[in-house]
């Protein structure tokens, strides 16, 4: 081969390589493109929010899904603020030609959007903080992909990772708040308390991954056959879940009670080819005037639960 041939293969060899490059860089473009308008999809999708920044609601997100939103103290407002110094209604928040206001509502402290006392109705834009009192509120418009972040961090504090319920810390503050409504609105609150029977047994002789998968099973059945939108069901620890009923006698959780049993009764869990049986045992409470906080409430739930693991297992017993 002559200098001359050898010069154009290296070319040729450059070319391609220079060419490929230029697909790789096209290809990697085209998959951030495509990550980047899926984002934007998702946050389109996403309400307007309110971000809490810093103190004890920090990271809380607090959707503006209604035309008008009320915030204060009292538990009539959608943005709950019982903090001393809070007006029973200190601000409300309204939507217009797809913009949102926020007006004060004759506070005794005042609201304050980016640091500026508020008279009048006052249109928000994205990044603007809204204060009252010591605590701070970042407005998030809709479309914003910021808000997602945020949206994953919650779901990660939020959330049990293996059996995707609510965890034990989220149980207990969502728990508090209701028991608080309950006292002031004067409607029904129930709790549900349930706990698998002979749930080391599955352990001991299958595994502990036979466990975990029975847990994440009941966990999912429970989520889409027993409960209804409104509630709040948690993981409490090990085979122990939870269930907030709110607006709910004890009548009603009695029969969202008796249907879990029997779905976890009747249900044949499959595990590596062996069939696996579960039975539970429910304990139920309703709020009443002599209980002062969630703690009280699933006291006697737990109480119940117990004896029904006391009486036999398998059945719903109700706190009398």
């Amino acid at each position: 081969m002559n200098m001359l041939d050898s010069n154009k293969d290296s070319a040729t060899a450059k070319n391609r390589t220079s060419a490929d490059n230029d697909l790789t860089v096209a290809y990697i473009t085209e998959g951030i493109e495509k990550v980047l308008s899926a984002t934007e999809i998702e946050a389109q999708e996403k309400p307007a929010a309110l971000l809490a920044i810093g103190g004890a609601l920090n990271g809380t997100l607090f959707n503006l899904e209604d035309t008008e939103i009320t915030a204060g103290r009292s538990h009539k407002n959608k943005i709950r603020l019982e903090f001393i110094g809070v007006s029973r209604s200190h601000f409300k928040l309204y939507e217009t030609n797809n913009c949102w206001f926020i007006q004060d509502t004759n506070s005794k402290n005042g609201t304050y959007v980016n640091n500026k006392a508020i008279s009048t109705p006052t249109k928000l834009n994205k990044g603007d903080i809204i204060k009252v009192l010591s605590m701070a509120f970042k407005y998030l418009p809709q479309g914003d992909s910021e808000r997602l972040a945020y949206d994953k961090l919650s779901l990660v504090a939020n959330t049990d990772g293996h059996t995707g319920c609510f965890n034990k810390c989220y149980f207990n503050e969502q728990l508090e708040e209701e028991v608080t409504a309950a006292r002031i609105t004067r409607q029904d609150l129930s709790l549900i308390v349930f706990d698998l029977d002979h749930f080391k047994n599955i352990n001991d002789t299958f595994g502990h991954d036979a466990g975990d998968y029975v847990l994440k099973e009941i966990a999912d059945m429970v989520r889409i056959e027993g409960i209804r939108e409104q509630d709040i069901f948690a993981r409490y620890g090990g085979e122990e879940f939870v269930i907030i009923l709110p607006q709910t006698n004890i009548t009603h959780a009695q029969e969202i009670a008796e249907r879990i049993r029997c779905l976890i009764r009747d249900n044949t869990f499959i595990y590596d080819s062996e069939k696996l049986s579960l039975t539970a045992s429910f304990g139920i409470a309703s709020y009443r005037r002599d209980i002062l906080s969630g703690t009280d409430l699933f006291k006697r739930a737990d109480e119940a639960a117990y004896r029904s693991k006391k009486s036999g297992r398998n059945q719903v017993t109700v706190f009398i």
